[in-house]
């Protein structure tokens, strides 16, 4: 990846953890669920209206690094009108990227900022966090998950 294209991914990170979308708790939301990771000290919740098999809002609340916090600010947003099964198939592609750098930029789209964290293996937890929340929450899992 080259500087440039680091450098506006970065900028892309700072921006999602200086102002989250979706970042509130969902009145009437049907499935939350919450994540933890012990390492970097991160809590998040997510909250989520599923309609059928149809994720029709997704929000989420809590402390963490700018790392998690942007995932989860980035994730609401893609996770949005998707299916069960479609988030299911782009968790497993997010995973992929973060824990080995393999970009699908055209599978993945905007999510694509954060393939360099894999250089960074505590950091891989962070921006996988709200991930397994999201999971945990379509699953209808009352525990925290923990990156752990």
């Amino acid at each position: 990846m080259s500087d440039d294209l680091d450098d506006l991914y970065q900028q892309v990170i700072l921006d999602h953890n200086r102002s989250p979308r979706n970042f509130q708790k969902l009145e009437g939301a049907n499935h939350v669920a919450q994540g933890y990771n012990p390492l970097c000290g991160d809590h998040l919740k997510v909250y989520l209206i599923l309609d059928g098999d149809v994720i029709r809002d997704i929000t989420f609340d809590g402390t963490g690094c700018a790392i998690s916090r942007a995932s989860a600010s980035m994730m609401t947003s893609a996770l949005k009108g998707k299916t069960v099964a479609e988030v299911k198939q782009l968790f497993k592609k997010i995973h992929d990227m973060v824990t080995t750098g393999n970009v699908r930029e055209d599978e993945i789209g905007k999510l694509a900022v954060f393939a360099g964290v894999h250089k960074f293996p505590a950091r891989v937890k962070c921006a996988i966090l709200a991930w397994h929340a999201a999971l945990a929450a379509l699953d209808g899992r009352a525990e925290p998950v923990s990156t752990e």
